[in-house]
């Protein structure tokens, strides 16, 4: 295989912008490293198309030695020949080889073996080979009777299940069955009938043609079905199946006893390739549903984790509950603790009174700008309670805050470490209060997947999922940057070319000399060689006597970035020219100086702030509202609009544009207008539209 070429074509790309990229990553460069800092080697690939290039290599390689492998067990079955080698050097797919290597795989003791074990495979060979009567072929069966082969029935019999065995091995009639249940094959649904519908009612009687199926079902329906609630299986068309199988034999073996064939082909359809087909199919569209639900769970989490933070601003964190009470934190501009307490609000207590009084001295006390309240338990509430303050207040303002997974890093090692003489429910009114000033510091804490901005996370392979929001989160951290001066061992490990090791060993020099002065400084500390300060260097941020330490240019170009500086109404092409240096570094370099350390996040607006509170109650169709757009999923958007259930945007109603799927028009984050078209109060749900009539 020509692993250049073939990714060249499939990504639209030059071949040399392939092997450098390669090369580069064979180097042990990370992701985050090549697209900020070889750009000039990759001609500008971007972070998200360099991970899927990188996983697309990786499939690449894998295949190339799964081709070596099965030709290596072919060739000790002394079985290979031109034929054979031309087709596995042509498959590009694992699905591809493993057809090709069926007929060659080992088998367990099938009726097929057993058979060829009595003796009868020249019998199935005769079958396909020579042109007989019932009566002349039952004559030649005679031959086959035996100890273990008791009379003429069990002889052909045990032919006919070796060649139903072939057939169901053989790649070119599975690719009948395979494109039939792609085009023609629909999946059907039933109630299992042992457990209430609920919210699989819809699904009680379902069909619904495999080619049309969107990935938001499938996934419904597999956790339907692996809850026991549902039946679900694949339909073909049977008899168009076999007649085009049939026919198939017929022209491959023309000289055989052909009026056994469909009578072979119909038990090796039924028998055997129909379950492993469904098995096949189904699994294709599961991993291409989560596929889907991965990039849209991995673009929600970047656009989360890239919402502009509130600077310069003290919060108090509120964590709702009922009869625990409500956790409260108020943090300084920069995130650390000042003070915490507890308020009782809510039922069964409900201290409105003393609860307001508690506020409104810390308030005073440490000049509170926000509230930041939890979306969770009690979150109406609280909110309640908040906003009649807030209206007594002329700079006071609150937001709630989306508190998924703040009661993990209220328990983690990570929070007993930050806060060790704090109870768990007080580290989480802290995370709620630090979300709202920088969500990309607070939430790297997390385990990405529990932050809640993706749809059936839990059905989805694991393993998969870590993986790309990881990903996410280390592009993110590295798009940003990272203050040394300030950063948790979380925030640090996602920096490129760090691990927990490295940065508990950057906190540790900090603790032990004092702050970082600048990034030279960095080869001072313990893991930090050559190649990881080559990878780290220019995504750490140090405030300094050298001013280049706080940007994004990497110490490498410092002497290119100063000439940069001096020289700064020359052309680009001059300069490259006079530097040796690539055009598209350069210009890097220029738009990176031009930001004068302004966070790249500040592009994106600013959380929505309330004074008042509304409830479903108060809504009623028409109505025109701000809100936040908290998730996006296959068939629409939820958009928190200011009570405590977010509304449903239906993919219909998000633009006046067709669009397949809502990511092309909306992201997490985004600050939009909707109108409520419907409210249901005993099913508390909301439906909002986006488009202006």
């Amino acid at each position: 295989m020509d692993i250049v070429q073939i990714l060249a074509t499939e990504f639209s790309i030059a071949p040399w912008q392939v092997k450098n990229t390669m090369e580069l990553l064979e180097e042990g460069n990370t992701i985050p490293f090549i697209a900020r800092y070889r750009k000039e080697k990759t001609g500008e690939l971007k972070d998200v198309l360099l991970r899927d290039l990188d996983e697309r290599l990786k499939y690449l390689q894998n295949l190339a030695e799964k081709k070596s492998d099965i030709e290596k067990k072919i060739r000790e079955q002394e079985k290979w020949t031109p034929e054979l080698a031309k087709a596995v050097d042509e498959a590009m797919t694992m699905q591809t080889l493993e057809d090709l290597y069926a007929p060659y795989r080992p088998k367990k003791r099938t009726r097929a073996v057993i058979a060829r074990e009595k003796g009868l495979e020249p019998l199935s060979k005769i079958i396909l080979e020579e042109f007989l009567s019932t009566e002349e072929l039952e004559n030649r069966a005679e031959s086959f009777i035996t100890e273990e082969v008791s009379d003429v029935e069990e002889a052909l019999n045990g032919a006919k299940d070796i060649l139903a065995e072939d057939i169901a091995d053989t790649a070119e009639y599975r690719e009948i069955l395979r494109n039939d249940g792609k085009k023609n094959g629909f999946i059907s649904v039933k109630a299992s009938g042992k457990e209430e519908l609920g919210v699989y009612a819809m699904y009680e009687d379902y069909e619904e043609a495999y080619k049309d199926i969107v990935n938001h079902r499938i996934l419904a329906m597999n956790r339907g079905e692996k809850e026991d609630v549902l039946r679900v299986s694949l339909k073909f068309r049977d008899e168009e199946c076999i007649k085009r199988i049939t026919r198939r034999m017929e022209v491959n073996h023309p000289k055989g006893c052909t009026f056994l064939y469909e009578e072979i082909v119909m038990d090796s359809l039924q028998r055997l390739m129909k379950a492993r087909m469904e098995t096949e199919l189904r699994n294709e569209l599961t991993l291409r549903a989560q596929a889907d639900a991965i990039d849209v769970f991995g673009l929600n989490l970047r656009n989360y984790l890239m919402q502009s933070p509130l600077r310069g601003k003290v919060v108090l964190g509120i964590d709702p509950g009922y009869r625990t009470g409500c956790k409260v934190a108020v943090v300084d501009e920069n995130s650390n603790l000042l003070d915490y307490t507890m308020i009782y609000p809510t039922k069964p207590q409900e201290r409105i009174s003393e609860s307001k009084a508690i506020l409104t001295d810390l308030v005073k006390k440490y000049k509170v700008n926000l509230f930041a309240i939890g979306n969770g338990t009690a979150s109406r509430e609280t909110e309640q309670l908040v906003a009649d303050l807030v209206k007594e207040s002329k700079d006071l303002q609150y937001a709630v805050v989306n508190e998924a997974g703040a009661s993990i890093y209220s328990a983690s090692k990570l929070g007993n470490e930050e806060f060790p003489d704090l109870d768990v429910s007080i580290r989480g009114a802290i995370s709620i209060a630090r979300r709202i000033q920088d969500p990309l510091a607070e939430l790297v804490k997390i385990e990405p997947w529990h932050i809640g901005v993706g749809q059936y996370q839990h059905d989805l392979n694991q393993k998969r999922l870590e993986e790309a929001l990881s990903g996410v989160v280390e592009d993110c951290v590295n798009t940003v940057g990272v203050d040394v001066a300030t950063a948790s061992v979380s925030l640090l490990t996602y920096v490129s070319g760090i691990n927990g090791r490295i940065a508990e060993n950057i906190l540790k020099y900090q603790r032990e000399n004092g702050e970082i002065k600048s990034r030279e400084e960095l080869k001072k500390i313990k893991g930090i060689g050559a190649k990881t300060f080559e990878q780290c260097a220019g995504f750490l941020r140090i405030v300094g006597p050298e001013p280049l330490d706080n940007t994004a240019v990497h110490p490498e170009s410092y002497s290119i970035a100063r000439v940069l500086m001096e020289e700064k109404d020359q052309p680009i092409k001059k300069l490259a020219e006079q530097l040796s240096v690539g055009e598209i570094t350069l210009r890097a370099i220029k738009e990176e100086l031009a930001k004068k350390g302004r966070d790249i996040r500040e592009a994106v607006g600013e959380p929505v702030l309330r004074k008042d509170v509304l409830s479903m109650e108060d809504l009623s169709v028409g109505m025109k509202l701000r809100g936040t757009v908290r998730n996006v999923v296959d068939f629409g958007c939820f958009v928190d609009i200011g009570v405590k259930q977010d509304g449903l945007v239906h993919i219909s109603k998000i633009s006046r544009k067709f669009i397949k799927h809502p990511k092309e028009a909306v992201k997490v984050g985004d600050i939009v207008e909707v109108t409520v078209i419907e409210v249901d109060l005993k099913r508390n749900r909301i439906s909002l539209n986006m488009v202006e009539k």
